[in-house]
């Protein structure tokens, strides 16, 4: 039998199954679900903010922004020597994006992007789906503007998949899939706003607001 159309409804069903599709290689036309026993998230109140990245996000000339360029930020997300990011994937979350289920946050340096992360929002749930940096530092500030911007929105849960070493050093951890699946479930009851009104995204106030709750 042949499988269904991989579509973007079926992404998103799936993702509220707690799985993720990725590809072996960027030219692999092939796409298989990810189903992790440990799951990477990020504790919204959990963001360490250090004091050399604070002194940066206070004082840098960046400028954040939110879905200025979508397909630029998965681009350059997928421009490293190994990616999972096939022409399919790519082609899905463009169209999640245009149905304003995905969404990135990019940092400029004057009309250059040199930093931004990407993913999937449902219910009150963000899926991190990829972040790049061609500066020191500008993953770690997308992280920091992203994660202040999910709390004011009302996001419950910021999954990140898998947990790396540098995750980990800014405070994301590991935990089951049954406790994921959990909390999942429980972000799935509700509705969050990604572009929040009234939201300020100023940097001092992001660290402020960060230092409070870390």
């Amino acid at each position: 039998m042949t499988p269904p159309a991989l579509t973007p409804p079926l992404l998103l069903r799936a993702y509220a199954m707690g799985i993720f599709p990725m590809a072996e290689s960027r030219d692999d036309p092939e796409i298989h679900w990810v189903d992790p026993k440990r799951r990477g998230i990020f504790p919204l109140d959990g963001f360490h903010i250090s004091r050399s990245l604070a002194r940066r996000i206070r004082r840098m000339d960046w400028r954040i922004g939110i879905d200025e360029d979508f397909a630029a930020t998965v681009e350059a997300c997928a421009a490293r020597e190994e990616t999972w990011i096939n022409e399919t994937i790519f082609r899905l979350y463009r169209d999640l994006h245009a149905m304003g289920r995905a969404h990135s946050l990019e940092v400029r340096e004057g009309d250059e992007l040199i930093g931004g992360v990407y993913g999937v929002t449902l219910g009150r749930a963000f899926f991190g789906e990829s972040m790049f940096s061609r500066r020191r530092d500008a993953s770690k500030v997308a992280l920091a503007f992203l994660i202040d911007r999910l709390k004011a929105g009302g996001f419950t849960l910021f999954d990140t998949q898998f947990l790396t070493p540098h995750l980990a050093s800014l405070g994301a951890i590991e935990i089951s899939r049954a406790d994921y699946r959990r909390r999942l479930a429980a972000a799935l009851t509700g509705m969050a706003d990604f572009d929040p009104p009234g939201y300020s995204a100023d940097p001092a106030s992001v660290v402020q607001r960060s230092s409070q709750t870390s």
